[in-house]
């Protein structure tokens, strides 16, 4: 029987034919959010945004418009536009470049950060996958520019690319945001061998062994999240809390990943009781062997079954041990691992309780445009995918953010969660080496 990835290679040159430059396969990890928005009621899809703060009238409006047009060009993920044609999931590449750079108005009785909040919440998913909101902040003189970007076109180890090209793209003369025909080409091709390359690594991992070692790791999840709880958040709030926390690190170094995941166990456990698995996912993975540092979105999503058990749990040992075995198998894509799972008899939809991201902040450069460096901040409050998302950024210190979605866990029980989290990666605990 031939495995997921090849059955969609088989269905995409069929529909592509002789269109391979405007017509082009997505990755597995891509798949994956093409599914999670075709789940959603709304549609709504997966943004990353970028928040950054500059001194007020830094940023020229039209030199921004023609840097955002240089970095749609350049980049094939940033053009285009992944979407479903014959039931199929591919990526349209435009002829020109596809791009949006808006200036919402703050209206009165709103901040700046709900400004953005508005505009994200209005995003059109047949639009580009890249769009820049510029907001005036009167309050702190400060101009605010938020980089958006749909994940179907990016992943995490594409953001720092992203980031230093917009800046490089901005210091160029050209008012028109010109870029060379053979450059766009060479990337273009650059970019679908990178996605060639890490289908057929997909395809090389669905092994009838992989499955069965997925179907037997996740066979514990049963439905996905708990149900949106009676009381809804109040039309006037937010969909989504925040919390923060910055702790030293231990010895200069940061927390090992099964660490974390043993923390997230303490966290899970508050938020989902003591008598089932939690779906954690999170990303893993890079581009394929030899292939150009293209922009896009190549990481795939693992699941980590975390117990919420009344024991102690596995600790860090068994954990590393489980995490270690996963990491072996991490090349199968994510809707390869859901079908395998079902078809061991659980009711798993692929849903995730929890999100866990990791960050280096080594490799998150600061924006510069015309050698002024912005700021990065956050704008809280915007809807969350899982019920619980955590970030993690590792460095000279351990910072911790954690949102949640007020429509499946209240305040209180969230910050519960978040304070276990916090005292598990306390410096003094065995999990942080």
């Amino acid at each position: 029987m031939l495995s997921i990835t090849s059955q969609y290679l088989a269905r995409y040159r069929r529909l592509a034919g002789d269109r391979s430059d405007t017509l082009l396969p997505v990755t597995g990890a891509q798949r994956r959010f093409v599914l999670v928005r075709s789940l959603d009621p709304s549609g709504r899809p997966d943004l990353v945004p970028m928040f950054f703060a500059f001194p007020r009238g830094t940023i020229d409006p039209e030199r921004l418009r023609a840097a955002a047009r240089r970095l749609a060009a350049r980049h094939t993920a940033l053009r285009s536009r992944v979407g479903v044609e014959r039931g199929t999931p591919v990526l349209r590449v435009p002829a020109d470049p596809d791009t949006v750079v808006t200036r919402p108005d703050v209206l009165p009785g709103e901040s700046p950060a709900d400004a953005i909040r508005r505009a994200l919440t209005s995003w059109d998913a047949q639009g580009p996958a890249m769009r820049l909101l510029l907001v005036a902040d009167e309050e702190h003189e400060e101009d605010i520019l938020a980089v958006v970007l749909d994940h179907a076109a990016c992943d995490g180890r594409s953001l720092a690319r992203i980031v230093d090209d917009l800046g490089a793209a901005y210091d160029e003369d050209d008012p028109a945001g010109r870029t060379a025909p053979e450059e766009t080409h060479a990337e273009l091709a650059a970019y679908r061998d990178a996605v060639l390359g890490q289908l057929a690594a997909e395809e090389r991992a669905e092994t009838p062994e992989a499955a069965a070692y997925w179907a037997d790791r996740l066979r514990a999840l049963d439905t996905h999240a708990p149900a949106p709880r009676p009381a809804r958040v109040p039309g006037d709030a937010r969909p989504s809390g925040v919390a923060r926390a910055r702790l030293p690190a231990h010895d200069g170094g940061g927390v090992s990943f099964p660490g974390l995941l043993d923390a997230c166990r303490s966290a899970t456990r508050e938020l989902y009781g003591t008598d089932r698995a939690v779906p954690l996912g999170y990303p893993w993975g890079g581009r394929p062997a030899g292939a150009e540092p293209v922009v896009g979105c190549f990481l795939n999503t693992l699941v980590f079954p975390v117990d919420t058990g009344r024991g102690p749990g596995p600790g860090p040992e068994g954990t590393a041990d489980a995490w270690w075995d996963d990491l072996d198998r991490a090349d199968v894509p994510f809707d390869a691992v859901v079908t395998a799972v079902r078809s061991a008899g659980s009711r798993w939809t692929g849903g995730l309780d929890g999100l866990l991201t990791v960050d280096d902040d080594t490799r998150r450069p600061p924006l510069k445009l015309a050698g002024v460096e912005g700021r990065e901040i956050h704008v809280d409050g915007r809807p969350v995918r899982a019920p619980f998302a955590l970030s993690v950024t590792q460095g000279a210190e351990i910072r911790l953010r954690m949102v949640w979605d007020r429509a499946v866990l209240d305040d209180a029980t969230a910050h519960r969660a978040f304070d276990a989290l916090t005292h598990a990666l306390r410096p003094s605990d065995p999990t942080v080496r």
